[in-house]
């Protein structure tokens, strides 16, 4: 048996009434407390800079600790010694831990999380384990819903380790489009043509404004690329609209998108007719 907790069964023998009584009445002075220091505790975490979850785990953690330290306190009124006490935590503390490290690591990444708020319920975020709009964060694990509605509860020790990319935080994103068009089109009449497309399409910002540039000088084509803003929410609906109206715009301009073909020229060689 360890010796600490050997000297704590020997002390346990040692209890009188008298040393109960006091002991209770410590008890119930600590347990008063604890109920005003966490009164006083909800009323700081009500700022705003507190989010929800926040106040939940910065609580819960100081009443454990408020409690332990009541314990202590009790404990060293009835004459048990605080340092075996404190000893034999530590080596639950440290076998517990052993056991339950991918948890704990969750945990320290679900603060890490919690504090540095990388990103919030209804973000849409993309991550090395996977992407979707976060549904909720708890404190070892984060929830998305991904485009296809399926749920994913990601580890939080993979999030705060790895890269994570918030297409929601800024409010807008931007539209990238690439074209291809013949090198007989000039380059004005597609840059209009793609304007013309940005224009019709509707929720596409003013500011920043729509661009078309040039990026390349195929083998067989000129590439442009179109860029343009939306608001996060209409995004998707934006971006498919645009693909859409490049198109139309095309055609009614008379531009030319090219596309990978093979023309096959047959020649009649007929020898026969050339022999004397």
């Amino acid at each position: 048996m360890p010796a600490e907790l050997t000297s704590v069964l020997n002390t346990l023998k040692t209890f009188t009434v008298e040393k109960a009584l006091s002991a209770l009445v410590l008890l119930v002075v600590c347990l008063l407390v604890i109920k005003l220091v966490l009164r006083v505790l909800a009323k700081v975490l009500e700022r705003p800079r507190f989010d929800q979850r926040m106040r939940k785990y910065i609580f819960w953690a100081a009443r454990v600790l408020l409690y332990i330290l009541a314990v202590l306190i009790v404990a060293d009124s009835l004459g048990i010694p605080v340092s075996s006490l404190l000893a034999l935590f530590s080596v639950l503390g440290l076998a517990v831990s052993l056991a339950v490290q991918d948890v704990l690591g969750n945990v320290a990444g679900g603060l890490v999380i919690l504090f540095s708020k990388p990103f919030q319920i209804g973000d849409y975020i993309e991550t090395d384990a996977g992407s979707g709009t976060v549904s909720a964060i708890d404190l070892t694990y984060t929830q998305l819903i991904t485009v296809d509605g399926l749920h994913l509860m990601i580890p939080n020790r993979l999030l705060s380790d790895g890269k994570i990319t918030n297409y929601t935080q800024l409010g807008t994103r931007r539209i990238d489009h690439t074209v291809t068009a013949s090198y007989d089109d000039a380059i004005a009449d597609v840059r209009a043509a793609c304007l013309q497309a940005v224009a019709m399409t509707p929720n596409i910002l003013d500011d920043p404004a729509p661009a078309v540039v040039v990026t390349n000088y195929g083998e067989s084509s000129i590439e442009y690329h179109v860029r343009c803003w939306s608001k996060v929410e209409t995004y998707w609906d934006t971006n498919y609209a645009l693909l859409e109206n490049i198109k139309t715009c095309f055609d009614r301009n008379g531009i030319t998108m090219t596309y990978n073909h093979l023309n096959i020229h047959i020649l009649d060689n007929d020898l026969e007719k050339k022999k004397p």
